[in-house]
C-alpha cells in the first residue's frame, strides 16, 4: 500500500469514526451578533443527581470555525469527563488496519462482483471526476467506498475530518479530563462491514446522488445548524429516506438503532455525581427518534442552549 493510499485510509477511518457511520458533515458560520441568545446545536440535560451537555457534532470543518461560542467552551471547561462516540486518540496505525479488515474483500473476490453494472459504473465515474481509476479501489467494499467519496468531497470543498468539532475536543480534554466511549471503535466498524451487501450498495448509491448536490446545500446545512434549527437539519438528513424509502432499513440500523444505545450510554452518565460534556453527530440528536427525545420521554429536563 503507498502512503498516498495509506493517508486516504488514514482520514477515511477518522471520519467514520468521527460520523458515527453516516456522513452528515455540516460547516458552520456562528452569527457573531447577541451570540449568548443565539440557539446553538447544544442541550443541557439535568437529573436530580447531575448535569449533562450534549453538543451535536460536525465531523469536518475548517480552522475559520473555531473558536467556539463561550458557552458551549465554558460547559467543556465546568465539566468532568467528555464522552464521545469514539476515541480515535488511543487507535494506532496498526490497529488502524486490522479494524479496517471489513472493508475489504479478499483475494479472490471484488467490489465488482457486489455491485449492479448501474451503481458500479456511477461509481468509477464519480471517481474518474477527481483523477482516480475506479481499478484502485476493487479491493474496498461499497460502504468503506461510500466513505472515501465522502471524504474526498469533503476535501475538495475545503473541509477536513482533522477540524472536527470531536477531535477539536479530545485534544482539548487529552490529560486533563476522562475520556467516556459511548459505542467505540470497534463496535462501529463491526457495524458497517455487517451491513448486507443489498444496504451496503443503497448506502454507496445514496453517497454518490448527496455528492451531485452537495455544495448547493451547504447553504442551507449552514443556516440550519448555526441557527440551532432541529427541524431543518432533520429535513435535510431525511431527504434519503424521502427520495428512496429503501434505504429505510440503512437508516434504522446506522441511526435509529444506535441512538438508543446512546441514549441509554447518557442516561447512566445522569445517575452519577460528575458533569459530563457528551459530543455526538449532530444527525443522532433530531427528530422523535433522536437521542433528545428519548431523554425527555425518559423525564429528563432538557434545555437547547
Amino acid at each position: 500500500m503507498g502512503n498516498c493510499e495509506r493517508t486516504i485510509h488514514k482520514k477515511v477511518f477518522n471520519l467514520l469514526l468521527l460520523c458515527g457511520a453516516l456522513a452528515v458533515s455540516f460547516s458552520l458560520a456562528y452569527p457573531q451578533e447577541n451570540a449568548s441568545q443565539q440557539k446553538s446545536f447544544f442541550w443541557t440535560v439535568r437529573s436530580k443527581a447531575c448535569t449533562v451537555h450534549i453538543l451535536g457534532s460536525v465531523h469536518a470543518l475548517n480552522r475559520e470555525l473555531y473558536p467556539l461560542p463561550k458557552k458551549i467552551e465554558d460547559a467543556f471547561d465546568q465539566s468532568d469527563a467528555l464522552a464521545v462516540e469514539a476515541d480515535i486518540n488511543e487507535i494506532n496505525p496498526e490497529t488502524m488496519m486490522t479494524m479496517l479488515d471489513g472493508a475489504f474483500y479478499p483475494d479472490n473476490d471484488s467490489l465488482e462482483n457486489h455491485l449492479s453494472r448501474e451503481t458500479y459504473e456511477l461509481s468509477a465515474k464519480k471517481l474518474q471526476e477527481v483523477g482516480l481509476p475506479i481499478e484502485l479501489f476493487q479491493k474496498n467494499k461499497p460502504w468503506f467506498l461510500a466513505s472515501i467519496i465522502t471524504v474526498l468531497d469533503l476535501h475538495k470543498l475545503g473541509f477536513d475530518p482533522d477540524y472536527g468539532i470531536d477531535k477539536y475536543f479530545l485534544k482539548k480534554a487529552e490529560g486533563k479530563k476522562r475520556i467516556i466511549e459511548l459505542e467505540g471503535s470497534d463496535y462501529q466498524m463491526r457495524l458497517l462491514s455487517g451491513l448486507s451487501d443489498a444496504e451496503q450498495e443503497l448506502f454507496l448509491r445514496s453517497t454518490l446522488i448527496d455528492s451531485a448536490v452537495l455544495k448547493e446545500e451547504m447553504g442551507a446545512i449552514i443556516k440550519a445548524w448555526s441557527a440551532g434549527d432541529t427541524k431543518a437539519v432533520e429535513s435535510l438528513l431525511t431527504r434519503s429516506l424521502r427520495e428512496d424509502p429503501e434505504m429505510l432499513s440503512v437508516y434504522e440500523r446506522l441511526i435509529d438503532e444506535r441512538n438508543k444505545q446512546m441514549a441509554s450510554k447518557i442516561e447512566g452518565l445522569l445517575q452519577t455525581k460528575s458533569t459530563s460534556f457528551v459530543v455526538v453527530g449532530a444527525g443522532h440528536l433530531v427528530g422523535t427518534k433522536g437521542i433528545i427525545e428519548l431523554l425527555k420521554k425518559r423525564g429528563y429536563l432538557v434545555e437547547q442552549r
